[in-house]
C-alpha cells in the first residue's frame, strides 16, 4: 500500500536495551507488509556529537524514518525546514514489527551517524555492557559490518527515493501543520 497524503498518526515505539519504552507520534507516508516510512517533525533541537564533528538538528526540521522487518537497522534521514539534507542515522535494532497503528523495534544501543559529506561514525560503544564483538552474540558487530561494507550502495538509493516519493514540497502540509 502506498500512502502519500496526510494519514492518521502511527506510533513509533522504541524498546531500549534497558527495557525503557519511548514513543513518538508520527505520520505514515508508506507501508507494505515488511517496510514502512514515517514522517516526524522535529519539535526540539538536538545534537549528535562525535569526537570530530557535531550534527545539530534544529527545530522545524523533519525526519523521514525507514523501517524494515527483515533488516538489522532502521534509518532516520534528517532534512531542515527547507528540505536540505542534514544527515542520516542508522539504529542497530532487532525484532522490528510493523502494524497499521504501531512500529515497534528493540534498540541495540549502537548507532551509525552519517554526515552529508559521507563521513560516518559509530556511536555509543562506551554504553555497551560487554565488548562490541561479544555484544548480542556478535549480531551488532555483523550489522555494523553490513552497513560499513554497503553504506554508499544502501544510503544513496534511499536518499534518491526520499526525494522522488517524499519530496520536500509534497510534505509542506505536514511541515506547516
Amino acid at each position: 500500500m502506498f500512502i502519500h497524503t496526510i494519514t492518521p498518526s502511527i506510533i513509533e515505539r522504541k524498546i531500549c536495551y534497558d527495557a525503557t519504552i519511548v514513543e513518538y507520534p508520527c505520520t505514515l507516508l508508506y507501508a507494505d507488509k515488511k517496510h514502512a516510512v514515517l514522517f516526524h517533525k522535529v519539535q526540539k533541537s538536538f545534537s549528535m556529537v562525535t569526537e570530530q564533528e557535531t550534527l545539530t538538528i534544529p527545530v522545524g526540521s523533519y525526519t523521514l524514518a525507514y523501517y524494515w522487518e527483515d533488516r538489522p537497522y532502521n534509518l532516520y534521514i534528517w532534512r531542515d525546514k527547507n528540505g536540505h539534507y542534514l544527515g542520516s542515522y542508522f539504529n542497530i535494532v532487532k525484532n522490528t514489527s510493523i502494524t497499521d497503528s504501531l512500529i515497534t523495534f528493540e534498540d541495540l544501543i549502537i548507532d551509525v551517524l552519517v554526515f552529508p559529506n559521507g563521513d560516518w561514525y559509530i556511536l555509543d560503544v562506551e554504553e555497551l555492557p560487554v565488548a562490541l564483538a561479544q555484544f548480542e552474540k556478535g549480531y551488532v558487530r555483523q550489522s555494523i559490518d553490513l552497513l560499513k561494507n554497503g553504506l554508499d550502495n544502501l544510503l544513496l538509493p534511499i536518499l534518491t527515493e526520499g526525494e522522488t516519493k517524499f519530496g520536500h514540497k509534497s510534505l509542506f502540509t505536514l511541515l506547516n501543520g
